[in-house]
């Protein structure tokens, strides 16, 4: 979902930290993270920023702007993709994070998306989320259109449901073993709590995925969800976000375990009603509390590292912690960022 943002001054070390970031991983941003690594990149007991990347930031690919991205996924290859929310699927280089390959996306008539969550799913299909609707689509990696999956009606945007316009599907993920798929709505629905929203599942059966079960997940007062990614053991990273002008981005991320949590998808409204068990959530870390690395904002932000991060992606282990990398969105505005944040988590 697109933030407004507050203009500010552009600062000349900005300036010179993104030429210098245009090189790589090896930028001089990144040589200092990893030179503060350990205690120093702590964000919490369970949460260490390794380094960050403004390697991207306002350039361009194929004739594409590279940027607005809401979405990260690894593929079958180890290849990175990220998806934009201007109908945009970029490969990436996973270890110099340069785009490698670009394909629009579409819908059924031709018009752009406002793509927010990808999966690739294991036979290299492509699952893209849009809020427009909301819906999810699947794709070819060639980028055409192989199918779509139902969708709950009072997930509808309103009127055909009782969704907020730019609050429905944002995060979406491929639980273990690859049978459920799991998207998260940004906002609650009408009718039910404020900040009550809802994650819808699907099942596999053979080569179609049908609704599955439907859970509450209760986010921070003023927080929505723009992001969720399964864990190994079947948990889930939940980032939740909000943006306060003149102040900056807020950015939490939680561990949560939807397993022992209520079906809700014949609960007509949330309000926090008995019999309801929501999902289980335990913050892992506010940004907040990260090490900046000598990051720079071009707005006011309660953390100069901080911007609109949307995408998140699991890329595997070290040293018995997951790595993580996020991704912000910088809705191709001047006083944003493109930056990738490369994360250790240990759950």
């Amino acid at each position: 979902m697109r933030l407004r943002t507050v203009l500010a001054t552009f600062t000349a070390g900005l300036v010179a930290a993104t030429c210098l970031a245009a090189a790589g991983p090896a930028n001089a941003q990144q040589d200092r993270a990893d030179k503060a690594d350990g205690a120093n990149s702590a964000c919490s007991p369970s949460v260490s920023l390794d380094r960050f990347s403004d390697a991207l930031d306002k350039t361009t690919y194929d004739g594409t702007f590279v940027g607005n991205f809401s979405a990260l996924a690894e593929d079958r290859d180890g290849s990175l993709a990220a998806v934009s929310d201007r109908s945009s699927l970029f490969r990436l280089d996973p270890r110099t994070l340069r785009p490698t390959g670009v394909v629009a996306l579409a819908d059924e008539n031709g018009a752009a998306l406002d793509s927010e969550g990808l999966v690739v799913d294991r036979d290299g299909t492509l699952l893209v989320t849009s809020e427009t609707e909301p819906s999810v689509r699947r794709y070819s990696p060639s980028g055409a259109i192989l199918g779509r999956l139902p969708v709950p009606d009072p997930l509808r945007v309103a009127p055909a449901g009782r969704a907020v316009p730019n609050g429905t599907f944002e995060g979406l993920t491929l639980l273990p073993g690859g049978r459920t798929l799991l998207a998260s709505m940004e906002y609650a629905l009408s009718g039910d709590s404020a900040g009550t929203v809802r994650f819808q599942t699907w099942t596999r059966r053979g080569g179609a995925f049908v609704l599955g079960a439907q859970y509450a997940y209760r986010a921070d007062a003023g927080l929505g969800v723009p992001e969720v990614q399964a864990t190994p053991d079947g948990r889930l990273l939940v980032l939740e976000r909000g943006f306060t002008a003149g102040v900056g981005n807020t950015v939490r991320l939680y561990l949560a375990d939807p397993r022992r949590a209520t079906d809700t998808s014949g609960v007509e409204n949330l309000t926090g009603q008995d019999g309801v068990r929501p999902v289980g959530k335990t913050l892992l870390a506010d940004l907040v509390t990260c090490p900046s690395l000598g990051a720079t904002a071009k707005q006011p932000q309660p953390n100069p590292l901080l911007d609109n991060i949307e995408g998140m992606v699991i890329t595997g282990r070290s040293k018995g912690a997951l790595k993580i990398l996020l991704v912000s969105d910088d809705n191709q505005n001047a006083v944003q960022t493109t930056r990738f944040y490369f994360l250790r988590i240990r759950v």
